[in-house]
């Protein structure tokens, strides 16, 4: 009874799978399907698709291992090979076959390898050059900013020097009650200047000479010109309307050759910014670094003689 009521259970739980209903095609979709097919079989494949071709199919003949069935294969196994052992004596030893590598063009063996160590080692030199310019370059360029840096210290630190001793020379002139008989700076020799500062006077008087021929020649050419005289006009008039120069004597003297000068300014400017930075510490007690005059030469608060001494 119970056997019974099993087949009955699995009578009543059997699927019946629907028949698979065959779509026959037209003769429409048969002929197009024809066509279709006929055009990729006449279809010539392009010399760049062939070469595809063949390399994915040989690389797939690559990947693949050989069967029992192959001569080669059969060949190793009578020498003791076995598939997934290693091929030598030793059990690290490779257990994969070298891959070839397709030569694809006229170079003989190693050429090639040799091309691209000379090419890489190019390269590399280029590289080091370009690495080495942009070196060169930045440090070209820091010493020119520190070289600008120093010269307009240096400038700086010579009108101070001008001023302290042209106020040391007035003061001696007042406390010894002498009309003084020293002339202005810019009408002394320059050889009798402070060699300190001297070259800041002689670039004064290079520019004043420049000025003057300038102004020399304008007042050529204008005198070549009809002008208009005024019967009233007096020495202001005359001055306001540069009719009449006058100037200061001085000694035209900067064609001299000064020996003194040159071997001065041949020195670094480091070399003369100090020079001109202990003469006014010895002789005024004055720190250029601190732009203070100090009372004696314990110089109190100043921190040093350097500029890093004021960092």
């Amino acid at each position: 009874m119970t056997g019974s009521s099993e087949e009955e259970d699995d009578y009543m739980n059997m699927v019946i799978a629907e028949p698979t209903q065959i779509i026959q095609e037209t003769s429409i979709q048969r002929a197009a399907r024809k066509k279709k097919e006929g055009e990729a079989r006449a279809r010539i494949k392009s010399k760049q698709e062939r070469e595809e071709d063949e390399a994915a199919a040989r690389e797939a003949a690559l990947a693949k291992s050989l069967d029992s069935s192959n001569k080669g294969f059969k060949m190793m196994a009578k020498l003791g090979y076995k598939p997934g052992s290693a091929l030598g004596k030793t059990a690290d030893a490779r257990t994969v076959p070298i891959n070839p590598v397709l030569k694809e063009d006229r170079g003989g063996i190693g050429h090639d390898a040799e091309k691209k160590r000379k090419f890489r080692e190019e390269a590399e030199q280029e590289a080091k050059k370009v690495k080495v310019e942009q070196v060169g370059y930045r440090d070209r360029m820091r010493m020119e900013r520190e070289e600008k840096r120093l010269q307009s210290q240096i400038l700086a630190a010579q009108k101070v020097t001008e001023r302290l001793d042209v106020e040391a020379e007035t003061n001696q002139d007042e406390a010894s009650r002498e009309v003084s008989d020293k002339v202005p700076v810019d009408q002394r020799p320059l050889r009798s200047i402070n060699v300190l500062w001297r070259g800041l006077v002689r670039f004064r008087r290079e520019k004043d000479a420049e000025r003057r021929m300038k102004a020399e020649l304008q007042t050529s050419l204008s005198s070549k010109l009809p002008s208009y005289d005024d019967a009233d006009e007096d020495d202001e008039d005359q001055l306001a309307y540069s009719r009449k120069r006058t100037h200061a004597e001085y000694v035209d003297d900067l064609d001299e050759v000064d020996k003194e000068l040159e071997e001065f300014n041949e020195l670094d400017v480091a070399d003369r910014l100090e020079l001109v930075v202990k003469y006014l510490r010895s002789k005024y007690f004055y720190c250029f670094w601190c732009k203070f005059q100090y009372p004696d030469a314990q110089m109190d608060g100043c921190p040093g003689f350097t500029e890093e001494d004021h960092d």
